[in-house]
Formats: structure tokens, C-alpha cells, sequence
């Protein structure tokens, strides 16, 4: 596909706009084309408003729309804000002309967050008139603007309870024992030859320096989380031992722990009681579905049986608060596993649960087979997201948090519900870019939410094991320099 536009700054929001009804398309910037290959125009220009042409011709058919967006004025980053929403816009109700079937209840939007560009319209608008933006300028369908709703509500006093020099830490373990399937993250599999204690010296290493670093600024952390990977592919010994370096480094556990144990076959009581023993107050334990099939299907090592089991575990040794997780769209599912999968985590009744949508990312291996696996119609997807809904109101639980993903079936969206007294404070924070994140880990990112949020400054680990372990030092350093500007 050929695109045409004379505001090439705009072409990666215009590319990300495209795929909403093209999700494989290659776009190529002003490119000679040949023959039948379809292309788009995107023009912009500014007089006292921003007004925007987008076309598309495909196959001798023409689909446009013009878009004209008053402009109050503002500085040169609301300007821009502005004119990428404008240019944005026309080439959405332009494709939309092409496909009115197509699925997109997130009309325009594509970013990930569209609780944070609620809440933003909110305060400077006012609630009435950010409704309506969100309704007749970004196309969102009523019941995803509800949903957005909804959250921002459950959101609010959590965001409004973080102190000003409080922060969150993240602890990451990227190994796993085997690749799932849709799994795009840089995490690598343990295997007896991982020289696992190279890592963890540097991560102990990571925390000493951050948790210093913070000591001297003042901060004070807020929550905890242990992601991946999977952090319980760590031997009770090393988990025990890592615990003890975050609980001493930081002095305390703060008003939440959460470890993502994830996977049942890593979980075992042993570590379930190291946890326990060092202030943990959330347990994730991740089925994705309760299919077996599927779960051979996408690589998971573990049966239905197992998470059954895990589960009692985890409620055995005294955890009150436990999230289960579940995909939909997985291959070969239809919305008869669906109910399977929500009916038998019902019965566990586990006090979070996270209805994902697939996520095709380039990186994984179910993207480069795609050929070889039976994914479910986008309809059928967004009628396993609603029944995730409806499982998750039948049992109590408020949808609190809520992020999007390029490449998702359906253009739709990831949620975690949880019951009233067990909402996650870290998702908030992090999912809303709320609140700094101090990242230990390869592959993790550390965050400095500047001036009220107005501003948000990042510094990557590196995603390379030897990498990490090699610049342990300069990337404490750059982290000093990014949390010097708060």
C-alpha cells in the first residue's frame, strides 16, 4: 500500500490507523507503486482550524472524508496533539467508508490507554463535553465508553491517594520453562545450563543501587510487583534470597506485594510459604484457558488439574488475594472453551481476574504460523471478552484497569476486574503512567512521571542478559540523572 501525505512526521500514527481495518498491510511512505496497489492520502492543512482530506482508492473504488477540527490555540505540543488527531480522524472515517462491517468499537483510537485520554478530556473539558469527544470526534461505541467510565470512577480514589514522593518498584524474572506460543516477550527459558546466579548477583545488585538512589531523593515506595517470565521459576533458595534483598533494601514491603507466580508448574508450597513469609499480599496464578488441548496447543507445560490444585495451595498458605488470568482468541477456542474456562474459574473463585485479548505480535511464534493454527472470528472474540465481563459482574468484581495492544483480534482491549478490597495499586499506577517506576531486571523500564504527568521520561534496561549484567552501573547512573529532574 502506497501513503501519500504532506505530514510524513504523522506517517506511524497514520500506519497504526490504517491497520485498525488492514491489521497486515505494508505501507510504504510515498513509494513508486505498479499496477492495483491500493493507496492512501492524508492531507492536513491549518487556517483557523485543521482541516483534513483522506482518500483511498482500492481496485478503481474512491472512499473519502474531509475532517475539520477547531483549534483554540495552545503550545507547539498541544498544536501537534491537535493536528495528529485531525489527519488521524480523516483517514479513519475514510477507511470506514470502505469497511462499514469492520469491528473497531475503539473508533480512532489507538493508543493504549484510553482511560488516561478520558480522564485528561475530563479535566479540561469537563465531564459532559469529554463524553461527547469521546463519542463524536473518536468514534467510540457506547459501551466501550462506558467501560472507559466505569474504570476512571473505580481509578479515582486510588490515583488520588499516592503521595507525592511515592513510587512503585517492579522486580523482573524474564525466564520461563518453556515459550508459549503468542509469547513475545524477550524472556528466555531456563534450562540447566542458564547460569542463573550471574543473573541474580546483578539484580541484587540493580535493587541495591535503585532502593539507595531513592533513599537519597526522598522517595518512598508505594507497591511492589514481581513480573516475567515467570518469577517462580526461581528455586525456593533464590526466591527467598531475592525477597530478602528487596524487603531489606527498601525496608518494607509497602501497602502492596504482588508476585506473578503465573504458571502452576513452578508453583510449589515451599515457595508459597517463602512468599508468604516475606510480606507477600498478591499471588497471580495465570491458566490463560482451562482447555487442555489449548494449552498443549500454545506451549503451556501444565494441565487444567494443576491450576486446580495451585490454586488450593495458594488459598492453603493464606493468600487473600489471588488473580487468575485468561486470553481470548486463543487458537482453536470458540466461545464453548470460553465458558469452560470462566465457569472453572468461577468455581475457584479467585479474587482478580484479567480477561486478555490475543495479541498477534510480530515477535512471537504463533505470528510467523499463523497459517497453521484456527483462530476465532473477531465477532467471536468480542462475544468471549463480554462473557469475561459478565463472569467477572456475576462474581462481585469492578472492572479497575484496563490497556490495549497493537495487533489485538478486534481492535478490543485487556481489563482486570477484582473484588472491591482487592484492586491492584500497581496496575493503576503503571497502566496510567500515575506514578514513577523504579525497574529492576533485564528488559524492564524504569519511569519518571515529571511535572504532574505532564511529562514522562523512561530508561530501558538492557533486554540481553550479558548486556544487563555488563551495564548494571551506567544505567543506575542514567537512572539517577532521570529521577534528578522530578
Amino acid at each position: 500500500m502506497k501513503l501519500i501525505t504532506n505530514r510524513p512526521e504523522f506517517y506511524n500514527d497514520l500506519c497504526e490507523e490504517i491497520r485498525l481495518f488492514l491489521p497486515r498491510a505494508e505501507i510504504a511512505l510515498d513509494a513508486e507503486t505498479e499496477g492495483d496497489d491500493s493507496v492512501i492520502t492524508a492531507m492536513l492543512s491549518a487556517d483557523g482550524e485543521f482541516t483534513a482530506f483522506a482518500e483511498y482508492v482500492c481496485g478503481g473504488a474512491v472512499f473519502s472524508h474531509t475532517h475539520r477540527a477547531p483549534y483554540r490555540g495552545g503550545s507547539e505540543i498541544v498544536e501537534k496533539r491537535y493536528a495528529k488527531r485531525a489527519i488521524k480522524t480523516a483517514v479513519f472515517r475514510a477507511l470506514r467508508k470502505a469497511f462499514p462491517d469492520k469491528l473497531i468499537p475503539w473508533g480512532s483510537l489507538t493508543g493504549i490507554r484510553p482511560t488516561r485520554l478520558l480522564r485528561e478530556l475530563i479535566e479540561t473539558e469537563g465531564y459532559p463535553e469529554a463524553m461527547r469527544l469521546m463519542r463524536e470526534e473518536f468514534d467510540v461505541e457506547e459501551s466501550k465508553l462506558s467501560l472507559a467510565d466505569k474504570i476512571c470512577r473505580v481509578q479515582a480514589p486510588i490515583l488520588e491517594s499516592a503521595g507525592p514522593n511515592e513510587f512503585g518498584v517492579y522486580v523482573g524474572i524474564p525466564f520461563c520453562r518453556t515459550r508459549c506460543l503468542y509469547c513475545s516477550f524477550a524472556s528466555q527459558l531456563r534450562t540447566k545450563k542458564t547460569d542463573m546466579a550471574a543473573y541474580l548477583a546483578a539484580l541484587h545488585r540493580d535493587i541495591e543501587l535503585g532502593s539507595a538512589m531513592a533513599k537519597d531523593k526522598g522517595l518512598a515506595a508505594r507497591s511492589f510487583y514481581m513480573g516475567g517470565g515467570t518469577p517462580t521459576i526461581l528455586t525456593a533458595g533464590e526466591l527467598d534470597a531475592l525477597l530478602d534483598k528487596v524487603c531489606s533494601c527498601y525496608d518494607t514491603a509497602g501497602k502492596e506485594f504482588t508476585v506473578e507466580a503465573g504458571r502452576p508448574d513452578t508453583i510449589t508450597l515451599e515457595k508459597l510459604n517463602v512468599m508468604k513469609a516475606h510480606g507477600v499480599t498478591r499471588v497471580s496464578v495465570n491458566p490463560q484457558t482451562m482447555c487442555d488441548n489449548t494449552l498443549r496447543l500454545v506451549g503451556r507445560d501444565h494441565t487444567s488439574d494443576d491450576i486446580i490444585r495451585c490454586f488450593g495451595e495458594v488459598r492453603s498458605v493464606g493468600f487473600d488475594s489471588v488473580n487468575m488470568d485468561l486470553i481470548a482468541g486463543l487458537p482453536g477456542e470458540t466461545e464453548t472453551e470460553m465458558k469452560a474456562s470462566l465457569a472453572a474459574a468461577e468455581a475457584l473463585e479467585p479474587d482478580c481476574l484479567t480477561v486478555h485479548t490475543l495479541a498477534i505480535k510480530r515477535a512471537s511464534r504463533l505470528h510467523e504460523r499463523m497459517d497453521e493454527y484456527a483462530l476465532p472470528s473477531v465477532e467471536t472474540v468480542e462475544t468471549m471478552v463480554e462473557m469475561g465481563r459478565e463472569t467477572a459482574e456475576k462474581m462481585g468484581m469492578l472492572p479497575y484497569y484496563m490497556y490495549r495492544q497493537k495487533y489485538m483480534a478486534g481492535n478490543l482491549e485487556n481489563v482486570g476486574y477484582s473484588k472491591p478490597d482487592s484492586i491492584c495499586i500497581y496496575n493503576i499506577d503503571m497502566m496510567e503512567d500515575a506514578l514513577s517506576i523504579m525497574a529492576h531486571g533485564a528488559g524492564a523500564m524504569t519511569k519518571c512521571v515529571i511535572d504532574g504527568g505532564r511529562r514522562i521520561e523512561r530508561v530501558p534496561n538492557p533486554k540481553d542478559i550479558a548486556t544487563y549484567i555488563e551495564k548494571i552501573e551506567s544505567t543506575n547512573r542514567a537512572r539517577e540523572e532521570l529521577f534528578g529532574q522530578k
